[in-house]
């Protein structure tokens, strides 16, 4: 029975030059449980220990609601600041344009400083990939386009990106940009498997996008299925889990990992063991039949 390729070592970040780990760290809960700088370097080196480089926050995470804007960066930048090498381990992600309450705002004038603001927290003079976190509907994509390649100008933006942008959308604005996007970020999990059949991932491998992956793992909800769907969603990678020795979680890494476009999972975990648990996910081969069965059980029906 026919293998799938493993994933490459590094993956190349679309058509920036920027080579990253084919699995990612994101701190979206990186400032829960009063973590503190020593904490978070913990992580950090955890992360890039197993050879995991690419590492993905943004401007809102640390926002509870009402307070807590910009802490994540503020502390990735604590720890940066107290070990400067790491930084040159690393490839840099962040995003913006969220703008509680607003609740999107991707205005000349906000971008603008919204990039200058996560480099400010970030202790940083520069990012290697800046994202559009979501989009804002009230902004013409050649304004948006305007800022953007201007900060890649300036030397304060490596490369470019947009998040849970519809195909329409990342179309728009790719037009306009001189310098183009190189990466896509949606939800996708083996239980979020729209951009699959939609088109999201076709038109990321046509126009040389590297689709990033965030809540690979369903929302936890892999850990603890409870629907009949996400049951058998589960059990169809155990059974590749367990034939591997390796974990569900780390199966359902590499299962999106599989993909011909390239899909880097963004691990949502802050706990040490687990981030570095996910790089065993380079070494999983699946065979197709294997891989369209965790496919079907999603669909809940049968392919035609």
């Amino acid at each position: 029975m026919s293998e799938l390729p493993l994933p490459p070592a590094t993956r190349a970040l679309g058509a920036s030059g920027i080579e990253v780990s084919p699995i990612a760290w994101g701190m979206w809960r990186l400032t829960e449980d009063g973590r503190t700088a020593a904490d978070a370097a913990k992580l950090v080196h955890a992360a890039l220990d197993a050879g995991i480089t690419f590492l993905d926050t943004a401007d809102i995470y640390g926002f509870d609601g009402s307070g807590g804007f910009g802490d994540a960066e503020v502390l990735l930048g604590e720890v940066l600041a107290a070990e400067p090498a790491l930084r040159g381990r690393m490839v840099l992600a962040t995003k913006g344009g969220i703008l509680p309450p607003l609740p999107y705002d991707q205005s000349a004038d906000y971008l603008r400083k919204a990039i200058d603001d996560s480099l400010r927290r970030l202790q940083v003079d520069s990012v290697d990939l800046w994202q559009i976190h979501r989009p804002d509907i009230l902004a013409h994509p050649q304004e948006t386009a305007r800022v953007l390649d201007d900060a890649v100008a300036s030397g304060k933006v490596r490369a470019l990106g947009v998040s849970n942008f519809t195909q329409g959308q990342t179309a728009a604005l790719n037009h306009f940009l001189g310098t183009k996007l190189v990466t896509t970020q949606p939800e996708i999990s083996p239980l979020r498997i729209d951009c699959f059949e939609n088109g999201e991932l076709d038109q990321a491998m046509m126009l040389g996008l590297t689709p990033l992956a965030w809540s690979p793992l369903g929302g936890g909800r892999l850990a603890a299925p409870e629907t009949v769907r996400d049951i058998a969603v589960a059990s169809a990678l155990d059974a590749v889990a367990n034939a591997q020795g390796i974990s569900r979680t780390v199966a359902a890494y590499s299962w999106l990992m599989a993909h011909p476009a390239g899909i880097i999972p963004i691990i949502g975990s802050q706990n040490a063991e687990r981030i570095a648990e996910g790089a065993e996910a380079l070494k999983v081969r699946w065979t197709r039949t294997e891989w369209y069965a965790v496919l079907v059980a999603a669909r809940g029906v049968p392919l035609p």
